[in-house]
């Protein structure tokens, strides 16, 4: 009888343990057919593509799954990535998921060390990298004897930052790809474009010469030289091209 009553509790032990596991693994194959990502939406980004963001959230094991992301990110924020603060990742449905991006706002980016040192638009150094980022200007005619990680840029005069970050603001408005910023010891500004130089003068009346630039590119494109702009106001209209002699 003994021997009968071990056994038969073997017996049930066993199908308990197997109808267990038959229910894991229905549930299993349940979750990766039912949880399927098959939409994703990107907001926010600038400097990464939607597919690079996607590869920094849906990596490893089952990430293409909206359960096992919502675990994963569950109260919790991506960081550590070069100019983003923090990207935040919502369920919107079990095939539908959602990435929110919140960039670090950078104004431009100077060379230090053979590192290129972005700043946002207080000249506050948000991230040292080793490659340029397009879209971003390059920042020449500063004077700084060292530059730290999270601290303010240590210029002359702090107000350019303020000229730069109009700048930016504005070429990127008017849909204009800007090379780089160069500032004269006398706080003239010079913008280039590929082989054109632009002379903007003191930072005066910048709205209304970096509208007017985005008609005047498209005519002297594939030339080489120097587009006068010192003395442009809505008044004088005055602009003259003086190309280089090659």
């Amino acid at each position: 009888m003994s021997y009968y009553r071990n056994h038969k509790s073997i017996f049930i032990i066993t199908g308990i343990l197997t109808v267990l596991l038959i229910a894991i693994i229905v549930a299993v194959v349940y979750v990766l057919q039912n949880y399927k990502i098959t939409t994703v939406y990107v907001e926010g980004n600038v400097h990464y593509t939607n597919e690079e963001v996607m590869g920094m959230v849906m990596e490893g094991p089952l990430s293409n799954n909206s359960l096992v992301l919502s675990i994963k990110y569950k109260n919790k924020k991506i960081k550590d990535i070069p100019f983003v603060s923090a990207m935040d990742i919502s369920v919107q449905d079990p095939h539908t998921v959602k990435i929110d991006v919140y960039e670090k706002a950078v104004a431009g980016y100077v060379e230090y060390l053979e590192k290129f040192m972005y700043f946002d638009k207080d000249g506050i150094i948000v991230e040292a990298a080793d490659e340029k980022t397009k879209g971003i200007p390059l920042v020449t005619g500063l004077s700084f004897e060292h530059v730290v990680l999270y601290e303010p840029l240590p210029v002359e005069d702090p107000n350019v930052f303020e000229s730069i970050l109009t700048i930016t603001q504005l070429v990127n408005k008017y849909n204009l790809s800007i090379d780089r910023i160069y500032f004269g010891r006398d706080k003239s500004i010079t913008l280039f474009f590929d082989d054109i130089r632009v002379s903007l003068g003191e930072a005066k009346e910048l709205d209304e010469k970096i509208m007017k630039l985005q008609y005047m590119l498209p005519e002297i494109e594939g030339k080489s030289g120097e587009l006068r702009m010192e003395n442009y106001t809505e008044e004088t209209k005055s602009v003259s091209f003086e190309p280089d002699n090659n």
